[in-house]
């Protein structure tokens, strides 16, 4: 039987995924600088990644579920590798765009059968296993940001190294899928290609988890695109160390508090999560009205931490209450509800910041989100009500269980 070392082995693939996920962040200043573009091209770019993130969700979990995870994390890992050749020969907005849908398809199917993969190997239907994938995808969310700030800062060819270093590190996760020791598919015949359905025990599971990890996610997602923006505007720093430092921290605080709430009831979780994404809202907010870098920053931490108690809230429910064959999927529509928004707000912030400034246009977003999160802790907060049948009949945990 497979160990917790497998599983955290597992994990390694979403991690690699991860760090491509965000690399580009930091170099965005360069690529403004060479290209001329605005800011609102520029959320354009980060929108063509969640499109082929979520057009990636529509089929990977299906597929996954059905011929198995290595069907589809292969050739994933694959287009991960050209998204790297494509960003580090970009000499057009065009190419740019095709390199982030790219890269989206790839995170796209880590995220469904990456993650389902890791709770394949797990030896129970434990929280190890929602910890390691989660944590996977925040940490590498996190280090891409910040390896190439400082690797476009001090070593030749600022916008090739990084991606060459990337690929190397796809590279291995390939070796790492080949190994693992994954089990046959079980998937029953089902259509290939669909908007991701949830198995009837785990729809509340999946609505709860969207509720806070939407607005943490869509909060990360304003910091990744108009963050170095930002950053410029607010103490005129081009530095791309700590634009990537910026997004970096955001996702260690990510990282760090599912492991320091992992012990604690999900509906607790889930309910600091959207109190986090608030307080982050309120801190941006506040930032640009005081020129406060220790405000953005904050603002930054506490988006990481809403996004990390949301996603590892709902990933746990999601593992205790969605069958194996259908666990894939289940995950795949947690993220195409949570990515759909930080597809779309972000970008409509950034154009409103090209026609009435930066300030405003954040402003505005910051007022919504915080809307958003309160009406996901309101979601959040509700108790279970007891299930007719017995967990047993399942096989799984009760979702009431984890929620207490």
């Amino acid at each position: 039987m497979p160990s917790n070392r497998t599983v955290w082995l597992a994990a390694w693939p979403v991690l690699a995924v991860f760090v491509l996920s965000n690399t580009p962040t930091p170099l965005y200043v360069l690529w403004q600088r060479e290209l001329g573009f605005s800011a609102g091209v520029l959320t354009v770019v980060f929108a063509c990644y969640i499109a082929g993130l979520l057009g990636a969700l529509l089929v990977a979990g299906v597929v996954s579920d059905r011929i198995g995870r290595k069907p589809v994390l292969l050739p994933a890992l694959g287009l991960g590798i050209v998204a790297c050749v494509l960003f580090a020969t970009a000499g057009s907005v065009l190419v740019l765009a095709i390199a982030r849908f790219l890269a989206g398809l790839a995170v796209g199917a880590a995220v469904s059968a990456g993650m389902a993969a890791v709770n394949d190997v797990a030896p129970r239907r434990t929280r190890t296993a929602a910890l390691a994938s989660s944590t996977a995808m925040v940490l590498g969310a996190g280090l891409g940001p910040l390896l190439a700030g400082v690797v476009s800062e001090t070593l030749p060819g600022p916008t090739v190294t990084i991606f060459v270093a990337e690929i190397v590190l796809l590279v291995s996760a390939v070796i790492v899928v080949a190994r693992l020791p994954l089990p046959r598919p079980r998937g029953s015949e089902r259509t290939w290609i669909r908007i991701p359905q949830v198995h009837p025990d785990g729809r509340g599971a999946v609505l709860r988890g969207i509720a806070v990890f939407a607005p943490g996610i869509t909060a990360t997602s304003f910091v990744l695109s108009l963050g170095p923006s930002v950053l410029t505007g607010l103490v005129g720093s081009t530095n791309r160390i700590v634009a990537g430092a910026l997004a970096f921290v955001m996702f260690l605080g990510a990282t760090g508090i599912q492991f320091a709430v992992r012990g604690l009831p999900v509906r607790a979780i889930l309910l600091a999560g959207a109190t986090s994404t608030t307080a982050s809202m309120a801190a941006l907010i506040v930032s640009l009205q005081t020129s406060s870098l220790v405000l953005l920053t904050a603002a930054a931490v506490l988006a990481g931490t809403g996004q990390g108690m949301g996603q590892f809230g709902g990933l746990t429910l999601i593992n205790a209450a969605v069958p194996a064959n259908r666990l894939a999927e289940a995950t795949a529509a947690q993220n195409v509800g949570g990515y759909l928004p930080a597809a779309i707000l972000p970008l409509a912030a950034g154009f409103l910041s090209d026609a009435t400034g930066l300030a405003a246009g954040t402003t505005a977003f910051g007022i919504v989100v915080i809307a958003a999160a309160v009406a996901g802790g309101l979601v959040a907060g509700r108790r279970d009500r007891p299930r007719p049948q017995p967990a047993a009949s399942t096989g799984l945990p009760n979702c009431a269980e984890y929620s207490r």
